[in-house]
């Protein structure tokens, strides 16, 4: 598997963590020093932050599901991947996206004694303030992939 495509394998582990609710799945991914930044500008500093805090979220929210379209997965250096997404969310129980919440995403991937990791991941509102064109067109790509019953595109 080339290092583009273990990042993008390692960014759809992470989301279908996130899907089944599962703190502890989600927050072993990182690396010892990982970073996340949620969609709120939460920040979270190693798994074991991760994992408290996710496990607190997913005892007392009922998270949405994610789906996402790659962009891109670039080598940025030895060993370093950069996974550039659109992301989008379903509400639990729910047949179609919330487009009020789509986003874009980042995983930093690196490698760890051979085994990829999650340096960082970030996930920033994809409002699109004035262009609801982009929007729509954003909204329409991740519902072709709902639909597919993937969760990554690549």
């Amino acid at each position: 598997m080339t290092q583009p495509d273990a990042a993008v394998a390692l960014y759809a582990r992470l989301l279908d963590a996130w899907n089944a609710r599962d703190a502890q799945a989600f927050a072993a991914l990182f690396a010892p020093d990982g970073s996340s930044i949620g969609f709120d500008g939460s920040e979270m500093q190693g798994p074991g932050e991760i994992g408290r805090t996710l496990a607190k979220i997913f005892q007392h929210h009922v998270t949405a599901q994610y789906v996402a379209v790659v962009r891109e997965a670039r080598v940025v250096g030895a060993g370093v991947t950069v996974v550039r997404a659109a992301a989008g969310m379903v509400p639990r129980g729910g047949d179609g996206l919330n487009a009020a919440v789509n986003a874009i995403q980042v995983l930093v991937a690196i490698d760890d004694n051979g085994e990829q990791r999650v340096a960082l991941f970030q996930s920033t509102p994809a409002a699109f303030h004035g262009r609801p064109e982009a929007v729509d067109a954003m909204t329409a790509e991740l519902t072709s992939v709902l639909r597919s019953g993937i969760t990554v595109r690549y």
